[in-house]
């Protein structure tokens, strides 16, 4: 189906051109135009877009003289802190590759990735946990150089004294030396060499960002500046809501993730906007940040919401700045964008996004018509199609659930050192190359795509096909159930049969037994539970979204 010729419920319309940037002339340009402009508000201590340009550049000055070159690999073992943003545009600044990694990494993941990247220098902080880490992959890989930046530093000075003086604990040892360097003398070694920064080609690699994809092993998705820029455009063309320059966005994902990466920081110096920034997700403090600096946009995973939910200062705290809260990453259910709602009285929508297609594929609209349950309309010069879910290289029937595949400007150039993993993933017809999503959607006549469920999650009953989604979402329903996840189980009659996991809202009480009973009156033979089990807490992902992939490792094996 042609999306351009369907309704178009964005502000922005959908044939819009987008500029192919590269970052850090993105960055120059907003900086130029409003320098003394906040970009971050951390922890009591604001930053603003000249401060953190001028940093961005002595670091990238400081990689030039210590010969990382354009191409070479810089990576960011971070979570949400200031050097993370200088460190993030400094190193493209250089001409150098970004690689994200998860601050929650074991020794093993990070040498894993940091082997298969080729990162030469690692940027971290002095987090106990994190510096242990990261100077046990330096120690035990071909890794170079370790950058550490330190968080009283990046406090207000009271904050960063006290730490000093009273948290010592919480400050690591680090062993500076010739290969363990400190992030404020880097910079200071940048600022003295000086000299003029290479030019970077918007079509040059900007990021590596590791990804499952569709098989659950670990490959990196090579990002351009072209992808990304471009994609911080369309994510900017779906605000309704006039100056942008003028948001303030609650920065509680984390930027190594690529939703953030996109929908926080780069959309955000796209448009002169700020972020109030918190180091990682935590209700009571992520509360008191949008009170204090007036949130206007929320960018989160449902397990955020619901925590908001669950928290008792919620309906103590003064939401009124906020206009749109925007829910990825997981299926958002709908019962609790309906219980965010009616207790905030803010407007949650759903959309969807891959790191294969740089963060965002589509939304719901912020204001006027949205389909709940929808993953929204495509965003600006974005095409899909629906491809049948046996054999990729045809279409789907007309009315047919189909996988989801993707044409457009922010999709990846492919995998690092995997080509035939990119093989596996891109697809050609008519003409154009498509990137398999790997989820099967629906798309109605108003251009509103539904994701059914993923391919590889279909659980194969008796012969008929049960997306787990749908089961999940019938037990949603049920006053007593907080989160849900179902997973296929052997079976030496049927094959494999539906199982539930299922979490409870607090002080209700019910059993697996009668959630079953109830459930199974509600949905097809095939697609009838087995089992229910309740549950304590369901496995979570590190930004904490509901993983089943754990959930499946965890109980079939």
């Amino acid at each position: 189906m042609d999306v351009s010729k369907l309704p178009n419920h964005h502000p922005v319309p959908w044939d819009t051109r987008f500029e192919a940037m590269a970052l850090p002339a993105m960055f120059a340009r907003t900086t130029k135009a409003s320098p003394e402009a906040p970009l971050l508000h951390f922890l009591g201590r604001t930053y603003t877009y000249s401060e953190l340009y001028r940093d961005a550049q002595a670091f990238a000055r400081g990689l030039v003289a210590r010969g990382i070159a354009g191409g070479d690999r810089v990576g960011l073992f971070l979570p949400n802190v200031p050097s993370y943003v200088v460190a993030y545009y400094g190193a493209m600044m250089a001409g150098a590759v970004v690689v994200n990694f998860s601050p929650l990494y074991s020794v093993e993941e990070l040498e894993q990735q940091v082997a298969d990247s080729g990162t030469r220098l690692l940027v971290t902080v002095d987090v106990p946990e994190l510096y242990a880490t990261a100077e046990k992959v330096l120690r035990g890989s071909a890794l170079e150089t370790l950058v550490v930046s330190s968080l009283s530093q990046m406090l207000p000075r009271l904050k960063g004294f006290a730490l000093r003086l009273f948290a010592r604990s919480k400050i690591a040892k680090v062993a500076f030396g010739s290969d363990i360097l400190r992030w404020d003398e880097f910079l200071e070694e940048g600022v003295q060499v000086g000299g003029d920064l290479p030019t970077v080609d918007p079509q040059s690699l900007a990021l590596l960002q590791y990804t499952g994809g569709t098989t659950g092993t670990p490959k990196g998705a090579m990002l351009t500046h072209a992808n990304l820029s471009i994609n911080a455009q369309q994510t900017a063309g779906l605000n309704p809501f006039g100056d942008p320059s003028g948001e303030v966005f609650m920065g509680a994902l984390p930027f190594f993730h690529v939703f953030a990466n996109t929908a926080l920081l780069n959309h955000a110096v796209l448009t002169g906007a700020s972020i109030a920034m918190v180091p990682r997700f935590e209700t009571g403090q992520v509360l008191q940040t949008i009170e204090k600096y007036g949130a206007t946009g929320f960018p989160g995973v449902p397990t955020m919401y619901q925590a908001l939910l669950d928290h008792p200062d919620l309906a103590k705290t003064d939401l009124s700045t906020l206009k749109v809260c925007i829910s990825g990453g997981a299926p958002l259910p709908g019962p609790l964008r309906e219980k965010f709602e009616a207790a905030t009285g803010v407007r949650l929508v759903e959309g969807y996004g891959l790191t294969e297609s740089s963060g965002v594929v589509s939304a719901n609209p912020y204001e006027g018509a949205r389909k709940p349950g929808t993953i929204g309309q495509v965003v600006m010069q974005t095409e899909v199609m629906l491809l049948d879910k046996e054999d990729p290289t045809k279409s789907a029937g007309d009315g047919e659930p189909g996988e989801l595949a993707l044409h457009g400007p922010q999709v990846m150039q492919g995998y690092w050192n995997r080509p035939e993993a990119a093989k596996a993933v891109f697809v050609e017809h008519d003409g154009k190359t498509w990137l398999r999503t790997g989820d099967v959607a629906t798309l109605d006549e108003d251009g509103f795509l539904e994701i059914v469920d993923r391919i590889k999650d279909m659980i194969a009953v008796g012969g008929f096909k049960v997306f787990p989604s749908q089961v999940e979402y019938v037990l949603l329903e049920h006053e007593a159930v907080k989160e849900a996840l179902v997973i296929g189980r052997s079976d030496t009659y049927r094959g494999e049969v539906p199982v539930a996991y299922v979490t409870l809202d607090a002080g209700q009480e019910i059993t697996g037994a009668q959630l079953k009973e109830w459930l199974n009156a509600r949905v097809g033979k095939h697609e009838r539970a087995d089992d229910v089990v309740i549950r304590d807490e369901l496995p979570k992902t590190m930004i904490g979204k509901l993983d089943r992939k754990a959930l499946r490792a965890e109980v079939l094996d």
